[in-house]
């Protein structure tokens, strides 16, 4: 039954080609090469709206900084206005003046924007914007039949203004985030530039009139505050260079005066009569207002030159996006052609063959001889042969069985050298110690006998020397992964007296400073080792920070655990450095493929392997005087520190 119903089952499609291997081929490279032709597509199409952007950008800057060229005239005649209205009448004629100046900058704004406008006013608001600016002509009238009032004439100067800065605004910058924040700084500071030319003309009207009358001083605390929010939006877009240019206008001398003269003017609230002159005011403040307006072309010509770079490189991008779907289609032809001229029938056969070799019969037989004691056989017969079949294939399997035995051939040489590289580490530290360890006796014998102190001070720097031999030839030990020779202590000893008795094991012991090192013992049978490697970090701090500064040493407890801290303030290490060099200290980096200048991280890594302890370098904090540094913890386990239950007064 079960073969009845096998035979029953439908045949899979046979895709067309791939009955021969050329077809298989161009099946399976078809795939990639149509997942790389729709990524390389959605590389173009980003790249054409990068570019349609930063094209549509650069117009419409031009248009704004056109639009604002036409809200700082109407600024203008809005301030002269008002002072006219308070009562200023010398106002008249730059009024006359001021308005042919206004009408001049709107019909240069409608003829651009005649011939940019359908690109970048695709919605038609700046255009709409121009109808307020219209009715200012019967405002003009009133003003002139003398039957205009202040405030309803400054606010209609007013919403023609706010018009067109709300229209240039209608579309913000889209693509890229510098140049969406440089139009967004461009609007605040238009925001923020109109509510100081409303306060110029509104305090033009005021002083010109010696008082505020009924809300008015109500109306220009909020113009105040609606000038402190917009520059607080500016900054936050802001460049640094384009905050320092702002900050260079509020900085001058009519800008200082302008602020003095607010003052007085804030002193008013209550009605009592302004000694202000209004031209002087006016004449402060158009000052600042016009550093302003050039802060603000400043900025439009920033976005405006960074529009046109993401159009150029958008362009750039764009063909070379279209070159590499041309080139993966010619790659995926010729690769499809030649591996079908170079793949022949039993490759499935040979693709096994040397998995097995790759997966089983490699690492069997290194692990074998890595693990091989000394004397013996350490040679490995292979079990490949060489197939009798077609001569691709058994020049490819004779390829293979060469491959393995010379992997095999390599191991075996490695291992001889690792075994022979360490037993003669091993019995070279062994000799030194025992030499060494005459030596210091000698050397104990000697300073006992010596009252001469000038003499005594030469055996101890003689017994100093010869202790930090000591240590070098436990380093060798340690790197042929030997046991130190038997220096324990029994029961515990104080962490201040294992730090002591690291540095008493290095060179310039007297620029070692013990800092703060909390109370704290240590497992007699650790004291050995975390000394050494105590010892190998300080001596490498003092080897790479200046001689005029101290390494210093601070201990602490972390609840069950106990860190110790060695800190430089020398030239310091790199991020790469410091990974690199983490790495090795966590046994991660055999010593064999490292440079000797790192012996000593090697030894620190193992040491801290055997105590179970961790060690890691990090950038010393809080450097001083432009110092950087390296700072080196280790953390005990808990199975190697007793820590006192109570808790004890920090020394020093």
């Amino acid at each position: 039954m079960k073969r009845n119903r096998r035979r029953l089952l439908p045949a899979l499609p046979v895709l067309p080609g791939w009955g021969t291997i050329r077809g298989r081929v161009a099946i399976v490279l078809a795939v990639p090469t149509c997942l790389l032709l729709v990524v390389t597509g959605l590389g173009v199409a980003d790249r054409a709206s990068g570019w349609s952007a930063a094209r549509e950008t650069a117009s419409r800057v031009e248009l704004v900084l056109k639009a604002q060229g036409l809200v700082r005239e109407l600024q203008r005649e809005r301030g002269l206005t008002n002072g006219l209205l308070g009562g200023a009448a010398e106002y008249r004629d730059d009024v006359e003046a001021q308005r042919v100046r206004t009408d001049t900058a709107r019909t240069g704004f409608e003829l651009l924007l005649g011939e940019d406008g359908p690109e970048v006013d695709t919605g038609g608001d700046l255009r709409d914007a121009l109808g307020p600016v219209s009715a200012v002509a019967a405002v003009r009238r009133q003003v002139d039949g003398r039957t205009a009032q202040r405030s309803p004439t400054l606010a209609a100067y007013t919403k023609a203004i706010d018009g067109l800065i709300g229209a240039s605004a209608a579309e913000p910058a889209r693509g890229d985030r510098a140049l969406a924040d440089g139009m967004g700084a461009l609007q605040a500071l238009s925001r923020a530039t109109e509510a100081i030319a409303l306060e110029r003309g509104f305090l033009n009207g005021v002083f010109a009139a010696r008082r505020f009358k009924k809300d008015e001083f109500l109306d220009f605390t909020e113009v105040r505050a609606d000038r402190q929010a917009f520059l607080r939006q500016y900054a936050e877009l802001a460049t640094p260079a384009q905050q320092s240019a702002l900050d260079a206008a509020f900085a001058t001398g009519d800008a200082r005066r302008a602020t003095g003269y607010e003052k007085q003017a804030e002193a008013g609230a209550d009605g009592r009569r302004l000694a202000v002159d209004p031209g002087s005011w006016w004449t402060s403040m158009t000052a600042l207002v016009d550093r302003l307006h050039d802060v603000q072309r400043q900025i439009g010509a920033e976005v405006r030159a960074r529009a046109d770079r993401i159009g150029d490189g958008a362009t750039g991008q764009l063909g070379g996006f279209i070159g590499l779907g041309v080139l993966i289609l010619a790659v995926a032809t010729a690769l499809a052609v030649l591996s079908a001229r170079s793949i022949t029938r039993p490759l499935v056969a040979l693709a096994d063959e040397a998995d097995l070799v790759a997966r089983a019969g490699l690492p069997a037989a290194v692990a074998r001889i890595q693990k091989a004691e000394a004397g013996d056989e350490l040679a490995v017969e292979s079990s490949r042969r060489v197939p009798d079949s077609a001569r691709e294939f058994t020049r490819l399997a004779s390829a293979l069985h060469n491959v393995e035995h010379t992997a095999i051939g390599l191991a075996t040489e490695q291992a001889v050298l690792r075994r022979n590289s360490s037993e003669s580490l091993a019995s070279l530290g062994r000799r030194n110690q025992a030499l060494l360890a005459r030596q210091l006796g000698l050397i104990t014998a000697l300073e006992s006998q010596e009252i001469d102190p000038d003499a005594l001070g030469d055996l101890f720097e003689l017994d100093h020397l010869a202790t930090r031999m000591r240590r070098n030839a436990e380093s060798l030990l340690v790197l042929a992964g030997e046991e130190l020779p038997p220096r324990t202590w029994s029961g515990l000893v104080k962490a201040a007296e294992v730090v002591q008795s690291a540095i008493a094991e290095v060179e310039q012991y007297q620029r070692v400073a013990v800092v703060d090192v909390q109370e704290g013992r240590i497992r007699g049978r650790a004291v050995a080792e975390l000394s050494h490697l105590l010892a190998e970090l300080i001596e490498n701090a003092l080897i790479f920070s200046p001689p005029s500064r101290p390494v210093e040493i601070y201990g602490w407890r972390d609840g069950g655990e106990y860190c110790l801290a060695v800190v430089d303030r020398g030239s310091g290490m790199s991020a790469e450095e410091l990974a690199r060099s983490n790495a090795r200290l966590a046994g991660r980096e055999s010593f064999l493929v490292a440079p000797t200048r790192y012996l000593g991280h090697y030894v620190v890594g193992t040491l801290a392997a055997r105590l179970g302890a961790q060690v890691e370098l990090r950038p010393t904090q809080g450097g001083q005087g432009g110092a950087c540094g390296v700072t080196a913890y280790v953390a005990l386990p808990t199975a190697l520190v007793d820590v006192p239950q109570t808790q004890s007064a920090t020394a020093g």
